[in-house]
């Protein structure tokens, strides 16, 4: 058994593919097959069950992978303090997003990063905040950027507030709400929308604020897309609630008007406050510098919040 063949095992339960893994690690896909299966006869146990379909790690491999991916993280950890003493960062920084990041844009900072730390390579991840939590928890995500409804706050994991906004509804230019400076959810409730897919915190912040309000609402379209929800507003077919930030970003051709009784969202970072990387503490620095500038660029009237503890 070797690190490597632990790094495989690691890439394979991550990706769910022998193909991406492969992609992953620079190797032949029959080169890391060969490699797990070397290992499995050396443990005498199925790591993974093969489908032509699909790839899913046994119980046994379940086990072996929760060391496997400890082992893995100790050796970067271990050749990145080594590097760090020299003061360079190096490594590979796992980043997670929310599709509506708004606090802070995402390609923007990821490049501001690599400039200041040329020997770090940037994987990124999307998908909800969720799932994203989870990851930064089993380690396989070192930073995630986060959106929860102000009622709730991430659990098990480090985490720093980067913006704080209510949200506003995005409607067809030509509606008959759309003129209007301010709205209530009461006056949305006939209205067809478009939301995140039910269970996701990103829908949750709708559901929330309808149902303490003593509100039902039609959700008839459900993505995990914001671009694709802002979309269906523009044709016409729904409303949906997001962040002004996201919404004004967005190439849509839609218009948005505040919803004063409307969920606030709350945008946090995460990362393990037990085996936070160099990398992870590198963006997070890098993190705190854009937000800071973007608040010197917007003046305090227009920030949505400080970055705080």
């Amino acid at each position: 058994m070797d690190l490597q063949q632990l790094r495989y095992v690691v890439e394979v339960a991550d990706t769910g593919s022998f193909t991406r893994a492969a992609e992953r690690c620079y190797v032949t896909q029959s080169a890391l097959s060969h490699q797990i299966a070397a290992l499995e006869r050396e443990l005498g146990q199925r790591l993974f069950a093969r489908t032509s379909r699909s790839v899913r790690l046994t119980e046994a491999g379940e086990a072996f992978l929760r060391q496997a991916r400890i082992a893995v993280i100790a050796a970067e950890t271990a050749k990145e303090d080594a590097a760090a003493s020299a003061g360079q960062v190096i490594g590979t920084l796992r980043l997670g997003v929310i599709p509506t990041v708004a606090a802070v844009d995402v390609p923007t900072l990821i490049a501001r990063f690599r400039r200041q730390h040329p020997h770090v390579r940037v994987e990124l991840r999307v998908g909800n905040s969720d799932a994203l939590i989870v990851g930064v928890r089993q380690g396989e995500l070192d930073v995630a950027l986060l959106g929860l409804r102000a009622e709730t706050a991430p659990e098990g994991v480090a985490v720093r507030t980067l913006a704080r906004e209510r949200l506003a509804v995005a409607l067809p230019p030509d509606h008959e709400l759309a003129g209007r400076r301010r709205l209530q959810l009461a006056d949305l409730a006939a209205e067809v929308f478009a939301d995140f897919p039910s269970g996701t915190s990103g829908r949750a912040q709708g559901d929330a604020a309808f149902a303490a309000s003593g509100l039902k609402r039609d959700v008839a379209f459900e993505a995990d897309s914001a671009e694709l929800l802002l979309g269906l507003v523009a044709a016409r077919l729904a409303v949906t609630m997001m962040a002004p930030g996201v919404i004004s970003r967005s190439g849509a051709r839609v218009a948005f008007v505040e919803v004063a009784d409307g969920p606030v969202r709350v945008e946090y970072a995460a990362w393990s406050a037990q085996t936070a990387r160099n990398v992870a503490h590198a963006f997070l620095n890098e993190l705190d510098a854009e937000i800071s500038a973007g608040m010197r660029e917007a003046g305090p009237e227009q920030n949505s919040g400080p970055a705080s503890q």
